[in-house]
């Protein structure tokens, strides 16, 4: 483009204002012109700001575990790509310099000269066709047609890929227009300010469903105690984290109804509930393609495990019984050991006091073979349940833990103590090739899966249960000393999610 044509289409000032008109093509070669200058330099000024970069990093990693298939938009010189430590790593940008830097450094990502906006699957390496994430990171603000970019990306996702998106917060834009003024941060191109509003629109029209959204990071300067201070703990409250720096989605594609036929286990943890089992079986619908039921006895006083023999033994027309004895203790052990050998696609806990009644069950099947949902838990809180089922305590005590969690977990949960909850075998395995981050913390189970699911990303959903009071037996549940634990593990879900 020559200089006087360039200055007849479009105007632009060092704050990154576009003020004329013929925008979108004179906007690209503003940006690509910038980036192609600073090349150079960046690394330069990413390494002055440090701090902030780190902070990145640490997001990113802690959504995208190592050993993934990783393609991020904008990769620049390919430092973020490469902290992410990818199994395959592949990075585009539209500037040949930073490309050229970007693959001398990590010789062992793939790199890519490519215009996001004119993406196709040609332009990559058969290979290299479809990956586990997405990142756009702090790119959105300098791409001219940003639906264009998020609809071209669609052939490169599977159904379990996450889009981790991140951009600054526009209320920040007069003190980094300063920052850059007093030279604390590189002199930045023309560029658009979307809000969080916009990015999750973009996102819906183009096909993709966000899942959490939030912002971190309130003060982006090394200054000890109160930078720690600040971001870990402040920057995560409510009313002032919508002063975060960094705006982040994490979000997935939507393919439509999904009617494959899957298989389903049913995981049946019983503890003191020899008059339940064969209710458990006669009550229970066929679920999916196969239906697969394994009891899981926990030390119990009763006949439960004699109850149990006798049903596997007797068999089923249409379900695979199976039945173990736990060597530990608690249900969260008994679900642990249920789900290592059960073989169903869609793994389903139901607990053999029957409060939450198996003719639900094909309510939670159908909204995840249908991709309605990724994680689903049972909510006891929408329909009316009599107060034996639940007392006034309970009740009260499970709202404040479902308001609690929502906000620990950065995503609506309306029920965490149901003990109803479904999810996909393979994500359950990467939940679990995962538990070093948690530890081994839970005796209930429920968490265990809640915090898991939400570390992978999976889109949590709630379906409504009737919840019953039991016909047999006692409640197992030991209501203050387990309410303390639950205290212990909102303290806990706090340390290793919100405030990571």
């Amino acid at each position: 483009m020559q200089n006087s044509q360039r200055q007849e289409e479009v105007t632009l000032t060092m704050s990154g204002k576009l003020i004329d008109s013929g925008y979108q093509n004179a906007f690209k070669a503003e940006v690509r012109s910038y980036f192609d200058h600073i090349a150079a330099q960046i690394d330069h000024w990413n390494q002055r700001n440090q701090y902030y970069y780190q902070d990145l990093d640490r997001l990113h990693q802690f959504f995208i575990p190592p050993g993934r298939r990783v393609l991020e938009i904008g990769c620049g010189t390919g430092n973020l790509l490469a902290a992410l430590d990818p199994a395959i790593g592949v990075g585009i940008d539209f500037s040949e310099p930073m490309i050229q830097i970007a693959q001398a450094k990590y010789p062992h990502l793939q790199f890519y000269c490519l215009d996001a906006e004119t993406l196709s699957p040609d332009d990559l390496n058969p290979a290299e066709f479809q990956f586990d994430f997405i990142v756009l990171s702090g790119v959105l603000g300098h791409l001219s047609d940003v639906q264009q970019v998020l609809t071209r990306l669609h052939p490169f996702c599977h159904p379990r890929t996450r889009l981790l998106l991140t951009f600054h917060n526009f209320l920040w834009q007069p003190l980094l227009h300063f920052a850059e003024k007093i030279g604390q941060r590189r002199p930045q191109p023309a560029q658009s300010w979307l809000s969080m509003t916009d990015v999750q629109n973009l996102l819906q029209i183009t096909g993709y469903l966000p899942l959490r959204s939030s912002r971190r990071f309130l003060c982006p300067k090394q200054i000890p105690v109160i930078a720690p201070f600040f971001n870990r703990f402040l920057a995560h409250l409510p009313i002032l984290n919508h002063l975060g720096l960094t705006n982040y989605i994490v979000a997935k594609p939507q393919f439509g109804a999904n009617t494959h036929h899957y298989s389903c286990s049913v995981i049946v943890p019983a503890r003191n509930e020899a008059g339940n089992i064969r209710d458990a079986i006669a009550r229970l619908p066929q679920l999916g393609s196969h239906t697969e039921v394994i009891f899981i006895e926990g030390h119990s006083q009763d006949e439960t495990w004699n109850e149990i023999q006798n049903v596997v033994s007797q068999g089923h027309p249409h379900f695979t019984l199976k039945a173990l004895q736990q060597t530990g203790k608690g249900k969260g052990d008994a679900v642990r050991l249920g789900f290592a050998q059960a073989t169903g696609d869609i793994l389903m806990i139901l607990d053999a006091d029957l409060t939450v009644q198996p003719e639900d069950l094909p309510h939670f099947f159908e909204v995840i073979a249908r991709d309605r949902g990724e994680f689903i838990n049972g909510s006891r809180l929408v329909y009316p349940r009599s107060g034996k089922a639940m007392p006034w305590l309970n009740n009260w005590a499970n709202k404040f833990f479902s308001l609690a969690f929502s906000f620990l977990l950065g995503q609506p949960i309306k029920d965490t103590l149901c003990g109803t909850k479904v999810l996909r075998r393979d994500d359950y395995e990467k939940i679990a090739a995962g538990r070093s981050y948690f530890g081994d913390f839970d005796p209930f189970g429920d968490f265990d899966l809640l915090f898991g699911a939400t570390k992978l990303g999976l889109h949590l959903v709630d379906v409504p249960v009737r919840y019953q009071p039991r016909t047999y037996g006692t409640s197992n549940i030991a209501h203050v000393r387990e309410g303390l634990v639950l205290l212990r593990m909102c303290l806990y879900a706090s340390r290793k999610i919100k405030f990571f």
